[in-house]
């Protein structure tokens, strides 16, 4: 199953509220911290909501 690797690159001060919570809900608040999630739509919507904020890498999970 494909995981993603989602780094914050960017802070968070003036950036609207929406995308603030957007970044958040994916487990983020300083930059530099990443996160690695599963592949699926409400992690998408998320990203795809900020995508300027972070860096996303697609990576391969370990026990396949």
């Amino acid at each position: 199953m494909k995981k993603l690797k989602v780094t914050l690159v960017r802070g968070l001060a003036g950036k609207r509220e929406e995308h603030v919570k957007a970044v958040h809900s994916l487990g983020l608040k300083k930059i530099g911290q990443s996160r690695i999630l599963p592949d699926n739509p409400m992690v998408r919507g998320n990203i795809r909501k900020a995508f300027y904020l972070l860096k996303v890498e697609e990576v391969e999970d370990e026990a396949s």
